[in-house]
């Protein structure tokens, strides 16, 4: 499965609807919640993964750097770190996950042929009820 990107998400999102995600965003909060705004949080949801997944990964860099000294008040700080930054990978990649599988299942379909008009040429024979059987 391919690891999608929120930017990747934003892109299918747009192409899906034809039109800018800040554009669908304010039309979305004009309507009842449906699939675009279960799309538009999906994608808030990835892309806040993704900035924690930096900033955890940063942060733990900076903690674990040559320079620096680790004591015990600092392997606290390394652990908490390491954790919530599998946390956020972890809710990444679920996010992806569904985002990939909702979007795959979703098409931008033509607009509808329009209904035929019956003319009364066409009409149907009025239903008769010709039953055999003896009534009660």
């Amino acid at each position: 499965m391919p690891h999608l990107t929120s930017t990747d998400i934003a892109g299918r999102i747009e192409d899906l609807y034809g039109a800018p995600l800040a554009d669908l965003a304010t039309h979305a909060q004009d309507r009842p919640p449906g699939m675009l705004s279960a799309l538009l949080g999906l994608h808030h949801g990835l892309a806040f993964a993704e900035r924690s997944i930096t900033f955890h990964r940063d942060r733990l860099a900076q903690l674990v750097h040559p320079d620096r000294q680790i004591g015990a008040h600092e392997v606290t700080h390394v652990l908490d770190c390491a954790r919530r930054l599998a946390e956020a990978v972890a809710v990444r990649d679920a996010q992806a996950a569904t985002g990939l599988a909702v979007l795959q299942s979703l098409g931008r379909i033509a607009a509808p042929e329009p209904f035929p008009v019956p003319t009364p040429d066409a009409a149907a024979p009025p239903l008769t009820a010709t039953s055999t059987a003896p009534s009660r």
